[in-house]
């Protein structure tokens, strides 16, 4: 494969002469414009893009991680970052990691090696520590409710929009009150957990084990919920779902089994997804995709910020 001296050579001018006119630098005669331009035919010759962007510093190239790329909340955030990088000429590299933690530190390597210039991680899994470690081969931006000054974060304050929800649903008539959540660990499902205790505790409620439904992802998931409530000897009257699309997963089944919703079973879903709009159910609005604007945005200034997402509770016909 032909270099850049190979063209200066069959070209007869000078490898600084070959580099303006492969970057369209003014300042060069016709001649010897065309006089590498015919070497470059003759040769088949290619850049080489690692080499141009190791002298830029620059991948052009940004690492968004996701645990799975199939879901609509990870899709919409995706769509947003996805919508900025083309704006600014970066392109996307996807990591899912199906919550495995080696899969994160593969990504984690990527920046250290320089394959990308800057990584976003939608949902974590690595400890703090970990991320700490890397943070000094790139910019790296978390998106959750965390102080840590070493990462830029966008984030939803999830302690906050939980409680609301949860009052919500008492201060309509509910005391037997359960949630269901993709995974139980993870620094938003925490703020999630410690609002509903804090809740429960707050209202003399009673805290119970089963009324806490994990493993929820999918419409599909919903079916799997309403089957455990009609285990249960005492079923909660009311849910907050934390994916509309498993909350409509929900609302279909206890349809086809003739439970009333909310007579039966009040449901509040979150991200205010179409599917939540169509069905009438009522739910905490997230933006999301204007979450991902900003993910990126912070990746890509390499500014050290923190933004805070504000959420609200749309009524509608499921409480």
């Amino acid at each position: 494969m032909a270099n850049i001296r190979d063209l200066a050579r069959m070209a007869g001018v000078s490898v600084s002469t070959v580099s303006r006119v492969l970057n369209n630098h003014p300042y060069v005669s016709e001649e010897k414009r065309t006089a590498v331009l015919q070497a470059i035919e003759k040769s088949s010759y290619h850049k080489n893009i690692n080499a141009v962007n190791l002298s830029r510093g620059k991948t052009m190239l940004m690492g968004v991680v996701v645990p799975y790329s199939d879901h609509p909340y990870f899709s919409l955030m995706i769509k947003g970052i996805a919508k900025l990088a083309l704006d600014h000429n970066y392109k996307l590299v996807l990591i899912q990691t199906d919550y495995r933690e080696d899969r994160e530190l593969e990504a984690l390597e990527m920046l250290r090696e320089k394959q990308i210039d800057s990584l976003i991680i939608c949902s974590r899994t690595c400890s703090m520590d970990i991320v700490r470690e890397y943070a000094g081969y790139g910019h790296i931006v978390l998106c959750e409710n965390n102080n840590d000054e070493a990462v830029s974060v966008t984030y939803v304050n999830h302690y906050r929009a939980f409680y609301r929800a949860l009052t919500y649903l008492y201060q309509n008539g509910h005391v037997k009150i359960g949630y269901c959540i993709g995974r139980k660990t993870g620094v938003n499902s925490l703020q999630r957990q410690a609002a509903y205790r804090d809740f429960v505790s707050k209202y003399n409620l009673g805290f119970n084990e089963d009324y806490i439904i994990g493993d929820c992802l999918y419409f599909e998931d919903g079916e799997k919920v309403v089957n455990k409530l009609r285990e249960m000897a005492s079923p909660p009257t009311a849910l907050l779902v934390t994916s509309d699309q498993v909350a409509a997963g929900i609302v279909t089944c206890c349809q086809k089994l003739d439970i009333a919703i909310p007579g039966e079973l009040a449901i509040i879903g979150f991200d205010n997804q179409p599917i939540a709009k169509m069905m009438d159910i009522t739910t905490v609005k997230i933006p999301i995709e204007e979450m991902g604007s900003n993910l990126f945005l912070q990746a890509f200034n390499g500014d050290k910020s923190r933004k805070e997402m504000q959420v609200r509770l749309i009524e509608r016909g499921t409480v």
